[in-house]
């Protein structure tokens, strides 16, 4: 792993040598229609990384926003309904071709869907793309532990990134100690807890300590636990915000506060163990 970011622009190292920067844009929900705007707004305020899906239908938005900028990090994913060997290579085909990228920088599993039991095939087309330098690193979303074992053992390749739910109230501690254990960087979907964590009191306390927001206090969190954040916004102030991260430290202390906000029952979306679509 690379050392603790200092700016907007720095990357972490993976465990195939590939860099990622720790800030990215996510797309989840942007209408297709507003995508290019959004994104090309994105990169004005800073952002040099930018995270969608199969799911998410604005792979061909995120393609025109990113059109003069092939050195932006894209990460797209394979949605579940064409995970398998050959359907994950079809799927990627038609990524790439609406991202209009004749390689992308990071290519996921969505989710391991343990009840289709598709997802050690779906890995070895990743790694098939890997090989045909296609993709330059290779990862998975929403894995738990057993899932990781599972494709590890049986392929030999560790992924580079597990993209998971992570939040103040849904810290994931073991899974993140198991990830470091193996290799793979952490990255967090949702890490500001879908909004409901920011009029937290604690997070409040140490925002106005900083002279900063809680969500910029939330993502330094993040940041300061080596977990690469991918915020959704559409509105330029936000985002400006949302990577303007690089001139205050939370203390020992503060980290700590924060670490007290976890719940067992803090999971806002799916339980990968046994997801519903």
């Amino acid at each position: 792993m690379s050392e603790f970011p200092k700016n907007a622009a720095a990357r972490v190292t993976l465990n195939d040598g590939q860099t990622m920067p720790w800030i990215g844009l996510g797309v989840w929900e942007t209408p297709p229609d507003k995508t290019a705007e959004v994104v090309k707004t994105a990169i004005d305020v800073g952002y040099k990384a930018v995270d969608t899906a199969r799911l998410y239908r604005n792979e061909a938005g995120v393609g025109d926003g990113l059109r003069d900028h092939p050195d932006i990090f894209v990460t797209t994913k394979v949605w579940n309904d064409e995970q398998g060997y050959d359907a994950t290579l079809r799927a990627f085909d038609e990524s790439a071709r609406l991202l209009k990228r004749d390689v992308v920088d990071l290519y996921l599993i969505h989710w391991a869907m343990p009840q289709q039991g598709l997802y050690v095939e779906t890995w070895k087309a990743l790694i098939e793309l890997k090989k045909q330098g296609r993709v330059r690193s290779i990862g998975v979303s929403n894995f738990e532990k057993d899932h990781l074992q599972k494709i590890i053992e049986e392929t030999g390749v560790v992924p580079a990134v597990n993209q998971i739910e992570i939040h103040p109230v849904f810290q994931q501690e073991a899974l993140r100690a198991f990830h470091k254990e193996v290799g793979i960087q952490t990255e967090a979907w949702r890490p500001l807890g879908k909004g409901t964590v920011l009029d937290n009191e604690v997070i409040g306390r140490i925002a106005k300590r900083h002279h900063k927001s809680p969500a910029q206090v939330i993502l330094r969190w993040h940041l300061q636990n080596e977990v690469i954040v991918i915020p959704k916004s559409v509105h330029r102030e936000r985002m400006a915000e949302n990577v303007a991260l690089f001139d205050f430290v939370l203390t020992a202390d503060e980290m700590a506060a924060i670490r007290t906000l976890d719940r067992s029952d803090g999971r806002m979306g799916a339980d990968p163990a046994h997801p519903v679509f």
